[in-house]
């Protein structure tokens, strides 16, 4: 067993949640019990996450996006009173790293998630490092590329692009970061990915020729916890199990 204290502070070395401007608290947002056995890893906090983790036996939830979002009601009630109440009754920790996990560079989601694709990561950009980009061992057709991430992720991505159009340096960034397009496009790349897409996006892809992959906010983030997961269970010498509550979106 290790303290929850020992890894929460442990953990936050590692991932230099201090350098991070984020939306959220990261780490521990609910205490429960002190020692810990076993991990339970997820993307969202969400209550069919909890309930798993409880059954999985797990004494820690570790997840990528956790609770108390900037600018959102701060009362504890409705979904949020339900999903609090259930951990602090069976004394469940929580804990959550978003930027932070985001960004790692080797156990982020965009270092996971490029090891994935098979993307050779170069170097990252963007504020905080939040941009990965990196290049493919040999340049294939934007087609080929697609079908790839369609068996690697199990998910039929949403692509803006000349399908026919050979592609090789790629940069990508998780989740909802359709938003650093332009980042990407500065960087003169071929391929831009991230995890959802907005009316512009396709505007700004077509008429910058930089082809543009929304592949789904929750398949591309479900890597650096997982990793992160066992990273913290070989360092503690304690279980982890991830577990995939799918996601459309």
């Amino acid at each position: 067993m290790v303290k929850i204290n020992e890894l929460t502070h442990y953990t936050q070395q590692l991932l230099q949640v201090e350098r991070f401007k984020d939306y959220c608290p990261n780490g521990l947002q609910v205490a429960g019990k002190a020692e810990i056995n076993k991990i339970v890893t997820g993307v969202t906090a969400s209550m069919a996450l909890l309930e798993a983790a409880q059954q999985a036996n797990a004494d820690l939830i570790l997840v990528h996006h956790g609770y108390f979002w900037r600018n959102e009601d701060p009362r504890i009630v409705g979904i949020k009173r339900n999903r609090i109440a259930f951990l602090l009754k069976n004394d469940l920790n929580l804990v959550a790293y978003h930027l932070p996990l985001d960004a790692h560079a080797t156990l982020g989601n965009n270092a996971q998630l490029g090891k994935v694709l098979g993307i050779e990561l170069t170097g990252y950009s963007g504020d905080s490092n939040i941009i990965a980009y990196g290049n493919l061992d040999k340049p294939i057709t934007l087609y080929e590329f697609v079908k790839k991430m369609e068996a690697k992720l199990q998910r039929t991505p949403l692509v803006i692009g000349d399908l026919q159009k050979m592609v090789r340096k790629i940069a990508w960034c998780t989740g909802a970061a359709q938003g650093y397009i332009d980042a990407a496009i500065e960087l003169g790349v071929d391929v831009y990915i991230s995890g959802e897409i907005s009316e512009q996006t396709t505007h700004q892809s077509v008429e910058s020729g930089v082809s543009y992959i929304s592949a789904g906010h929750h398949v591309t983030e479900r890597y650096g916890v997982q990793a992160l997961g066992e990273h913290l269970a070989d360092k503690f010498n304690i279980k982890h199990e991830f577990i995939d509550i799918n996601n459309p979106v």
